[in-house]
């Protein structure tokens, strides 16, 4: 069945990324846990277990924090706890390792400005009280979920993923991955996950935030290849990885050229 042009069957809000996000916790700077809530059935913890089983990771990190620096601490499994210190505060997520940090910041600052509306308004002390409340517990599941859903044409991106394709590796490009900004991973042609897994950490730990909008990024890996990758759209984020001796302008060429074409295919 060949779905119309306009119809609103062939766009869909994407949320499902919501249940790679196993629990967020809250604690306070005295190490007191304020605050915990579980997404997910996978790491459903009592209270007592948030603390005796994160406290002490997550206080040893959080010495070396400096601002809003964010720290990660793989927990095996496939899971890792991402930690941010918001004034105050110290909210940690635990998430699957593939969650994309942009999307976690994006969400933690959210939860922040509406976590201390809350706490100045029912006049919480959060230097020893620990919050139970399933307004609260309404509104964090509320954000999370507003934050990792957006609105995607599917057909349009099957038009870009098609193109992504026809892009055959050669002696200078080797890989392409095209991303959503909530992470989710729409095509890659990474040999296989170890390496797709190197590259997003990588690109991670070095994407740039100014007024919102991500910055490109042009640097040498470790394995000493070559990565262009940029933010379009306000939607999607595309890397291209390069043999360590194509020319700077060879990469920068590749990279305008394959953000254009996808940029045509989504607003035709």
């Amino acid at each position: 069945m060949t779905i119309p042009e306009n119809s609103l069957l062939s766009k869909i809000k994407r949320s499902s990324e919501i249940l790679s996000i196993h629990n967020l916790l809250i604690f306070n700077r005295s190490g007191i846990c304020i605050y915990g809530i579980s997404f997910t059935d996978l790491f459903r913890l009592e209270q007592e277990q948030l603390i005796s089983s994160y406290f002490t990771a997550l206080m040893s990190f959080t010495n070396e924090l400096i601002g809003d620096k964010i720290k990660t601490l793989e927990m095996g499994g496939g899971v890792k706890l991402t930690i941010f210190e918001r004034s105050n505060l110290i909210y940690g997520l635990l998430c699957d390792t593939d969650e994309n940090l942009i999307m976690l910041e994006n969400i933690i600052s959210k939860l922040h400005i509406k976590f201390i509306r809350y706490v100045k308004k029912n006049h919480v002390k959060t230097d020893l009280e620990y919050i139970y409340d399933d307004d609260l517990d309404y509104l964090v599941k509320e954000i999370i979920k507003e934050m990792s859903s957006k609105e995607y044409d599917l057909e349009k991106e099957e038009k870009v993923i098609k193109y992504l394709k026809s892009i055959k590796s050669n002696d200078q490009l080797n890989d392409i991955i095209l991303l959503t900004d909530g992470g989710k991973i729409l095509y890659s042609s990474a040999r296989n996950k170890t390496s797709l897994r190197k590259i997003l950490k990588e690109v991670d730990f070095r994407i740039k935030i100014c007024n919102n909008s991500i910055l490109k990024l042009f640097y040498t890996s470790k394995d000493n290849e070559l990565i262009f990758s940029e933010y379009f759209n306000e939607k999607y984020l595309i890397i291209l990885v390069f043999d360590s001796k194509t020319k700077f302008g060879v990469a920068e060429f590749y990279l305008h050229r394959i953000v254009n074409k996808i940029r045509g295919h989504l607003e035709e």
